[in-house]
């Protein structure tokens, strides 16, 4: 049975003293995000950990390397990329969570009711206790671990020639991060389990423009630390390392998406394609705000030659968003959906890589362990498979409505007090006198009001309101620069 969702028990949105620090536990709690485990899954993890369940296949000579943000512990990939012929041979090992998490036990139902990890600027709430996810089950340098191992062979531009996957004891070599593979990447000195990182990751990149696929590659905002301890918030965009690493995950989740269709069971991540209005529109608006958009060029192709940091890109940008509306996870067991793709990978898709930290990636690496056995996925496996979409959803809204509620309530205290300053800002939509505007210098998005409001140009606008307990902030129009 799919669990019921309860709206969230609205609490006390924000401390009375406009002064204080932003409290995420506050807000955690006013969207009921879980904290503490149960007593019987943390039991249950604690002999997993003492125990883990390594698999007889051993792939310890692969010298698999991890490659994340700084500081993480919950590692779900490690990879070796290798020449092979005119191609290339990508190994990647994800966290075999499923050998740890088994259905209908107490671990299940609690990762059920979680969804995914959730991050605060403060914190953490993992899908799974930390003994697992940032443990046993972790693949970390520190020994040897159960992992689904992905062979993924690839002719000389990039496309899959052979693929599987099956269940495998492996050991990373090193957990090396985002910044200082990049350095190594600009230096000519990465490492050799990721030597060809580079070319595969772009050769991936070309095929993935070639389908068609969608990656609007915007800045995200950020909450961060502060060195004194305070907090402030960022645009934080990907490095290209991170770009070329998130080619091999949606590689795959590609892979994983053709073993379910072949199989004629599993679960996909769906997106439709872009509606012809949505792009025509998308057309239309594109010369006002000085982007060139050539004959026959796809939407995709238009918006990866973007530069966000220009205000009419930014706009463009921001627009574009209407091009990756109606993502789903959509389940099957027979007849594959009618529109199985995703519109933003330009293929079909499933999500398999990071079992750690969401649910739906146990279920759909377990589908693909079966399918590649040549066996039929467990019946209670099959049976969980429709339930798996409204947990999902539930999970990524309440992950939404957190993160909304952080940024806008972090916007808001750091710029109380400052109300009838005036402000550089970049307008990003509007409508009616209503719109978004984005400040130079500080990584702030707000409403802001005023005739004359135009997409992609510089302004000057006037904070009239920055309400810590209501976490809003407004902005009116005072001129042009």
């Amino acid at each position: 049975m799919v669990e019921s969702v309860r709206p969230p028990i609205r609490v006390p949105r924000w401390p009375s003293a406009a002064d204080a620090e932003p409290d995420f536990a506050a807000i955690r709690a006013e969207f009921e995000v879980p904290e503490e485990f149960p007593a019987d899954a943390l039991a249950e993890a604690l002999r997993l950990a003492t125990q883990p369940p390594l698999p007889e296949f051993d792939a310890t000579d692969v010298p698999l390397v991890t490659l994340d943000p700084v500081g993480s512990r919950d590692l779900d990939q490690a990879v070796h990329l290798a020449a092979r012929g005119s191609g290339y041979r990508v190994t990647y090992a994800i966290a075999d969570v499923g050998a740890f998490v088994r259905l209908g036990s107490a671990l299940d139902r609690e990762a059920r009711r979680r969804g995914q990890t959730l991050y605060s600027p403060d914190r953490r709430t993992p899908l799974h206790p930390p003994e697992l996810s940032e443990g046993a089950a972790s693949l970390l340098p520190d020994g040897v671990r159960p992992a689904a191992v992905w062979t993924i062979d690839l002719d000389a531009d990039g496309e899959p020639v052979e693929v599987r996957v099956h269940r495998g004891r492996v050991r990373s070599r090193a957990q090396l991060d985002y910044p200082a593979v990049q350095a190594q990447a600009d230096a000519g000195t990465l490492p050799e389990p990721l030597a060809l990182l580079p070319r595969i990751g772009a050769l991936l990149q070309e095929r993935a423009a070639e389908r068609g696929a969608i990656e609007l590659g915007t800045p995200d905002q950020e909450v961060r630390a502060t060195a004194d301890g305070s907090w402030t918030v960022v645009f934080r965009g990907d490095l290209p390392v991170e770009a070329w690493n998130a080619q091999i995950s949606l590689l795959t989740g590609r892979c994983a998406a053709a073993l379910m269709i072949d199989g004629r069971v599993g679960v996909l991540r769906t997106l439709p394609p872009p509606r012809p209005e949505d792009v025509e529109r998308l057309r239309l608006l594109a010369p006002a705000l000085g982007v060139v958009w050539p004959d026959g060029a796809s939407p995709g192709t238009v918006i990866s030659g973007l530069d966000p940091s220009e205000p009419g890109a930014a706009a463009f940008l921001d627009e574009a968003g209407i091009l990756l509306r109606g993502a789903a996870y959509t389940p099957f067991d027979g007849t594959p959906p009618q529109q199985p793709g995703h519109g933003g990978v330009g293929a079909p898709y499933a999500h398999v890589t990071a079992p750690l930290r969401r649910l739906v990636d146990r279920f759909g690496t377990e589908v693909c362990l079966a399918l590649a056995a040549g066996s039929e996925p467990a019946a209670d496996l099959r049976a969980a498979l429709p339930e798996l979409p409204a947990l999902m959803a539930a999970s990524d809204r309440r992950t939404r409505e957190v993160e909304r509620a952080v940024l806008d309530a972090t916007e808001a205290w750091l710029l109380r007090g400052r109300e009838g300053e005036i402000f550089a800002a970049v307008v990003v939509d509007a409508e009616d006198g209503r719109g978004t505007v984005v400040l130079d210098g500080h990584a702030v998005r707000g409403r802001c009001t005023g005739e004359g409001l135009t997409p992609g140009t510089r302004v000057q606008v006037r904070l009239e309101e920055a309400d810590v307990a209501g976490r809003t902030v407004r902005f009116s129009l005072a001129g042009a620069p």
